[in-house]
């Protein structure tokens, strides 16, 4: 054990052991090197999460900022989406009569409707597909990167700083085939800095403090998604697309910041051994021989599947589903509300289940009870649309959504059939996940263009999450 290294700055009170393998970092055991560290990795967490919170009301609006000026045209340019909307629910429920003017504004409403649904489920579903892929290579990449600044701090600097510039030339999408594609592109760059961002708690942390480590972690992609998304709601208002320089601007400086204030040691030295291709892609397929690992897996798709498509197009319902029909500010607004009236519910959900849980030591019972829960929650809407509906639904899914998360990773752990390969089959635990949100979106936006309403992504959203109930039923072995 030593109080300094060469490549640490000397400071009284820091205390850490040497790297044992030459080019790998010293591990933190406490002082200020530690604190700065912990501190730095939760800012940066935190900013780059916060770019998915933003995503949710930024991308909504531009997408129909965009859809609007190609649907609405010269004498329609001028039309009140709210007020067309309001009509046309009077007209459904037998109040009102179109004359011939408003019937024909009222089929490019239909058209406008269908086509930003599409056009955002698109936007969100192919960023996660791409992001899929790229997480696997560049966590590989990170821990054969010999450098000056260690292996992992060239891929977080770079991820970061291009990333940023990608959300700020999110401003100037002309259309939305670019806003697909720079988007796309943003999250795959910001995904070569979180990666090996979250490696850097094993690269630096002792055994017992991991787990600090990644609490803090965790919190800071809980909050920054809710304050990312909090935030953008309403200053939409004043700030409007510039939005996109704000959070550009966050991500950048929470990236130089760490790599600059939480250093780590040179891997010049690092010794690389020789990599097999095929072992390498081969390696994630073993999990899903096991059984048990299917039916989890399968259910953690099918969840967050659902989850994601009662979400994706979450401004657009209240534009559109919810009666009376918010306008475009107003709804921009609520959104924020909506995304944060949840959070205290689920922190205390994940508080008691994990705990419960444990002392239990049943996981299946509770992710079942979990899940069929958020699927009743589905039904809210479809028995209610309505705002205060949308508020209940928030809150009821947020208690099944954090009584869900702790166990379902407790799950997961249990029936891991390699308990040695932990990282890599969590990672295809955690691509699950990503499936899920990839195809959650383009699910909910495939519907609403089929059938013109929203009713239909929430009766998905409800047979989607009542299935993965059903999924982890069959498991051997498990309570």
């Amino acid at each position: 054990m030593a109080e300094t290294t060469a490549t640490a700055p000397k400071q009284k009170g820091n205390v850490f052991l040497d790297p044992i393998d030459p080019g790998t970092s010293p591990i933190l055991i406490k002082g200020p090197l530690s604190r700065r560290y912990l501190t730095w990795y939760t800012m940066v967490t935190l900013a780059i999460t916060a770019v998915w919170g933003a995503s949710s009301i930024l991308l909504a609006n531009h997408v129909q900022i965009l859809e609007f000026g190609q649907w609405f045209t010269g004498n329609d340019a001028g039309v009140d989406l709210q007020a067309l909307t309001l009509l046309k629910q009077q007209i459904d429920a037998g109040a009102a009569t179109a004359t011939p003017e408003q019937a024909r504004q009222l089929e490019i409403l239909a058209g406008f409707d269908a086509s930003r649904a599409q056009s955002l489920s698109i936007i969100a579903s192919i960023g996660v597909i791409l992001t899929m892929f790229i997480q696997p290579l560049v966590g590989l990449a990170s821990d054969r990167t010999r450098s000056r600044m260690g292996r992992r701090a060239p891929w977080i600097l770079f991820g970061t700083l291009a990333g940023a510039v990608l959300l700020a030339g999110l401003r100037f999408a002309p259309t939305v085939a670019a806003l697909a594609l720079i988007w796309m592109l943003a999250q795959a760059v910001l995904n070569t800095a979180s990666g090996p961002l979250v490696a850097t708690v094993a690269d630096r942390m002792p055994e017992n403090r991991r787990g600090t480590a990644s609490a803090l972690g965790g919190f800071g992609n809980f909050f920054g998604g809710v304050l990312g998304g909090v935030t953008a709601g309403f200053l939409f208002g004043a700030v409007g697309l510039d939005f996109y320089f704000l959070i550009a601007a966050a991500v950048a400086l929470a990236g130089v910041l760490f790599v600059i204030f939480a250093r780590d040691a040179s891997s010049k030295d690092l010794e690389v051994p020789e990599f097999n291709w095929k072992e390498f892609f081969v390696g994630f397929t073993v999990a899903l021989r096991s059984r048990n690992f299917r039916f989890v897996w399968f259910a953690r798709i099918l969840l967050t599947f659902g989850y994601a498509v009662s979400t994706a197009l979450s401004l657009y319902m209240m534009q559109s589903y919810v009666q009376p029909a918010l306008s475009s500010a107003e709804a921009t607004q609520t959104a924020g509300l909506l995304a944060l009236v949840g959070v205290p519910f689920m922190i205390i959900a994940v508080l008691v289940a994990g705990r419960l849980s444990d002392k239990l030591q049943k996981r299946r019972s509770f992710v079942v009870f979990s899940s069929a829960l958020m699927a009743l929650s589905m039904l809210i809407p479809i028995i209610s649309p309505t705002l205060p509906a949308l508020f209940l639904q928030a809150i009821i899914g947020g208690i099944a959504f954090g009584a869900y998360l702790p166990v379902d990773q407790a799950l997961f752990i249990d029936v891991l059939p390699d308990q040695k390969a932990a990282g890599r089959d969590l990672g295809v635990a955690a691509l699950g996940s990503n499936l899920g949100q990839a195809l959650g979106p383009a699910l909910a936006g495939a519907v609403v263009a089929l059938t013109g309403a929203y009713l239909g992504v929430w009766i998905a959203a409800f047979v989607l999450v009542a299935l993965a109930a059903v999924a982890v039923i069959p498991l051997k072995g498990v309570k």
